[in-house]
């Protein structure tokens, strides 16, 4: 990681932080400096910053430029599942563990370089790292993801996910008892002000995140929820769901992992550790063809790992 420390001036005309940034670090971008502050890896005095944030002398900013990822990511013979395709679009059961594309510290093993081996008509809005991504499932998440395979689809996708017209439903084991059997949760995700690593619904500078959640089974210490959201925001549902006092079964980063102790049920117990990742799955995926204009929804079951915890808790 390289670190870079700058000053601003104290008897300097107020700048805007990502123009300043960019004229001082020529090999950044005003929109690379954004990648950076969305990241977290941009402080000012301490602090997370947004781009623009007008400086006025004195403050003190912190850059870290993670190494470059490859240029273009390797193609890979990895299996995928898949549940449909054609020349537009190919839609993926995406497995736990499997990131979605290349970034740090992860340059191989994901479904870009799976599908660059399958097929080599994938979208380049993406770019060469992103190819064909219109949106992304977190690496231990499950579930169905859509890939374009060209321009056009990518474009007509995306419109479709910033205008918040796709359904999508997602499956979630937590813990704790809802009080009731449907509710709403709303609030500004943003990167968490004190752990970088995590997002938060506390966050100075968040981005309006809605989650719709329904009980579809009561268990004692864990209810099985389904969820629907309204928007796509990092880590939306861990975070909603979390700070709503429900963190996912096995969540490592949202408090999913600290409540294991409590659980009186040994067999539990080990299931849970046997998962290993957060108990999420986006199980349903549905959106207007991009070419066609005709509705397509894909949905996939359960992967093993949280079906088993599923069938103990029924029996």
């Amino acid at each position: 990681m390289k670190r870079i420390a700058l000053s601003y001036p104290s008897d300097q005309s107020p700048e805007r932080l990502d123009l300043f940034i960019s004229h001082q670090v020529p090999e950044l971008t005003r929109s690379a400096v954004q990648r950076l502050i969305d990241a977290g890896l941009i402080t000012v005095n301490g602090a997370p910053p947004r781009s623009s944030l007008k400086l006025k002398g004195g403050e003190q900013i912190l850059i870290e430029i993670p190494p470059p990822a490859p240029a273009v990511p390797e193609a890979e013979e990895i299996p995928l599942a898949i549940l449909y395709e054609d020349s537009d679009l190919i839609v993926v059961n995406k497995p736990a563990g499997m990131s979605v594309h290349p970034g740090a510290g992860t340059t191989a093993g994901t479904l870009v370089n799976a599908l660059l081996a399958h097929c080599d008509d994938l979208s380049g809005i993406g770019g060469e790292i992103r190819p064909g991504i219109v949106h992304r499932i977190d690496k231990d998440t499950t579930g169905v993801i859509v890939v374009a395979k060209n321009d056009r689809s990518h474009l007509e996708l995306a419109r479709q996910f910033k205008e918040h017209s796709i359904k999508r439903v997602y499956v979630a084991l937590v813990y704790g008892s809802p009080k009731t059997d449907k509710g709403r949760i709303e609030s500004a995700i943003g990167r968490h002000p004190v752990d970088r690593k995590k997002m938060s619904g506390s966050a100075r500078h968040g981005r309006h995140a809605v989650t719709h959640w329904k009980v579809i089974g009561r268990y004692g210490w864990v209810t099985a929820l389904e969820l629907r959201l309204e928007t796509g925001r990092t880590h939306q549902i861990r975070v909603h769901l979390s700070e709503a006092g429900f963190p996912l079964l096995g969540d490592p980063v949202y408090g999913g992992s600290a409540r294991l102790s409590n659980l009186k049920d040994a067999k539990l117990r080990a299931l849970i550790r046997e998962l290993d990742r957060q108990a999420l799955h986006a199980r349903t995926l549905g959106f207007v063809h991009p070419v066609s204009g005709h509705y397509l929804e894909f949905s996939s079951p359960l992967p093993e790992d949280m079906a088993r915890i599923l069938e103990h808790l029924e029996r």
